[in-house]
């Protein structure tokens, strides 16, 4: 159920006075100021089955949702919001647990997530769009693609999980049951005061971080908050456990045929490594592949502009895919045959 009211301020300690009235019969929506992005896009509000989901939005034309990762947030994609939303519709949400939207005990599966972006779009008008994915995020629109076909026009993915086993050491670590209450001590406002005072003394003196390092380390200053942090473990366990990730689509690409896809990947990339998409292309027959030479885990951080090129070329070059649950079927039946 999508409940037609603003969000309440109480909700969020952070909001400015002041919210927008709906015109009846659209979702009503919260316009507090809740922090403004690289892009300087305000975050904003809508309460879906009576859960706060945030997002930032901007520009006209064809939708295009984009889809973080995890301990991350709408943030993410702030140097990239402002090119993209000169050609499409723009909308980059908060992932249920993540930045403004809320924490609670649910349902962090890839499954749920997936739904959580349908409910949103329908929320917000928009019946179908590309889905960009990083990360998390590019597990999540594999899992939009699979069970909403129809609401799917072209998936971009970006350094995605759920296409291997192997990711990063730390997530793995991360996984294994109890160390969330292991590590609470190093999750204390002081500890990450004093890394926040030594980054901006590196570079007063000329020695700027990498962007994967300030991601990185962004993602460990939203765990400082108690609610984040027991959403984020529980995000975690249900896509990684110490083995490696949980859950792979490669059995399932094939599916994608008839949909344009492009994949993103950073040549360096510390934390799902590049055989990933070579994997993945070599699975969707027609899907294109970039692999961005001397970049990491982020490419809409560390060469903003060209993933904002490959993106725009890759809409402007392809037709939007208009599969339905039928197609879905005949895909099914024919893997009989494999």
């Amino acid at each position: 159920m999508t409940t037609r009211v603003p969000c309440e301020a109480s909700d969020r300690p952070d909001a400015a006075k002041g919210t927008t009235q709906a015109i009846p019969g659209t979702p009503r929506v919260d316009r507090r100021r809740r922090g403004k992005s690289k892009s300087g896009l305000e975050l904003q509000c809508v309460r879906i089955h009576g859960h706060d989901v945030t997002y930032r939005t901007a520009g006209s034309g064809p939708v295009v949702v984009l889809v973080h990762g995890i301990a991350s947030s709408s943030d993410t994609w702030g140097m990239v919001m402002p090119g993209l939303a000169n050609r499409v519709t723009v909308v980059a949400p908060d992932l249920l647990g993540h930045g403004g939207s809320t924490k609670h005990a649910g349902d962090y599966s890839l499954g749920a997530l997936a739904t959580g972006i349908r409910d949103l779009m329908i929320a917000l008008g928009h019946d179908r769009a590309t889905l960009v994915g990083h990360s998390l995020g590019g597990g999540v629109v594999l899992q939009f693609a699979y069970q909403f076909p129809d609401r799917c026009e072209r998936l971009v993915l970006v350094g995605s999980g759920g296409l291997g086993k192997e990711v990063a050491l730390h997530l793995r670590a991360l996984s294994f049951p109890g160390v969330e209450y292991l590590l609470a001590p190093a999750f204390t406002p002081r500890l990450q005061t004093a890394g926040t005072t030594l980054l901006a003394w590196l570079r007063r003196v000329g020695l700027r971080p990498s962007p994967y390092f300030e991601q990185f380390w962004l993602g460990y200053g939203s765990l400082m908050d108690g609610a984040t942090r027991r959403a984020f473990f529980h995000t975690l366990h249900s896509v990684v456990d110490p083995r490696g990730q949980r859950v792979s689509a490669l059995d399932r690409l094939y599916l994608a045929s008839g949909r344009p896809t492009v994949i993103i990947w950073g040549e360096r990339d510390p934390v799902i490594p590049v055989r990933h998409a070579h994997a993945a292309h070599e699975a969707m027959p027609g899907s294109v592949l970039h692999i961005l030479e001397g970049v990491g885990h982020f490419p809409q951080h560390e060469q903003p502009e060209r993933f904002v090129r490959v993106v725009q070329d890759f809409i402007d070059s392809t037709r939007p895919a208009a599969l339905s649950e039928a197609h879905l079927g005949e895909l099914l039946n024919s893997s009989e045959t494999r």
